[in-house]
């Protein structure tokens, strides 16, 4: 079953565990897809990606590298991208597959809940297949966010390596909620590695991951758009009854 999750954690959750700020921090990570033109310093980001290093990685490798882009550099990057994706938009693809090739229920249902909810909050019909474009090519303007991040792995490394990685990016995104931003993590960046490669001197053993957009909101939310699923849905518990 599907439950609405709100920005505010319940005070009155299980076992009466009472809210703290880590999980104030958790709740309230959104993906931002508006942001205003508050600037971000340099500064402010190095404290986030120096918290973020502690994440947990294999054998201690931390297997991340993180190109920032701030200012001209990233409305040169936004410039050229978008330049691809109105001109050639068949002619990138990422080097690795994020999603299935097919997807069995429960997760079929998932995403085409959200198809529906994300653009009829943006009053853009399904049908819209404008519309629908003109949304997709605000990911390559960073959804006006000051600063954007690419984040790239070794290609040498296997599958673990990309789990540590994903944790890494977490702790980017909770940093920023952290110091009063939002962020929104971008797959479609990575389709467009041939363009990023020697704009921004990404070396050949790498591989781009995603992209990060990362701001100040324009606005503050009132709540999640997306539902989340009831911990019944995705935890087994044994053993506690004892």
């Amino acid at each position: 079953m599907l439950a609405r999750e709100e920005v505010v954690i319940d005070r009155n959750a299980a076992c009466g565990v009472a809210r703290n700020p880590i999980d104030e921090v958790i709740a309230g990570r959104l993906s931002c897809r508006e942001f205003s033109g508050r600037p971000v310093s340099r500064s402010t980001v190095e404290q986030i990606l120096r918290v973020a290093r502690f994440a947990p990685s294999g054998a201690n490798i931390q297997p991340w590298h993180v190109y920032v882009l701030a200012g001209a550099a990233r409305a040169e990057v936004s410039a050229v991208l978008l330049r691809a994706y109105k001109k050639e938009p068949n002619e990138h693809v990422s080097e690795y597959q994020y999603y299935a090739t097919a997807f069995p229920e429960p997760y079929l249902g998932r995403r085409q809940e959200f198809g529906r909810l994300f653009y009829s909050s943006l009053g853009i019909a399904q049908s819209d297949a404008a519309g629908r474009s003109r949304q997709t090519a605000k990911n390559y303007g960073f959804f006006g966010a000051p600063v954007g991040l690419i984040v790239t792995i070794d290609r040498r490394l296997a599958m673990g390596s990309w789990l540590d990685l994903g944790m890494f990016i977490q702790n980017v995104m909770l940093a920023a909620v952290g110091r009063g931003l939002q962020s929104c993590p971008q797959e479609t960046f990575a389709k467009y590695h041939r363009i990023l490669r020697p704009l921004l001197s990404i070396p050949a053993e790498q591989m781009v991951v995603c992209g990060i957009s990362m701001g100040h909101p324009r606005k503050q939310a009132s709540g999640r758009l997306m539902p989340r699923a009831d911990v019944e849905a995705f935890a087994s518990f044994k053993g506690f009854e004892e």
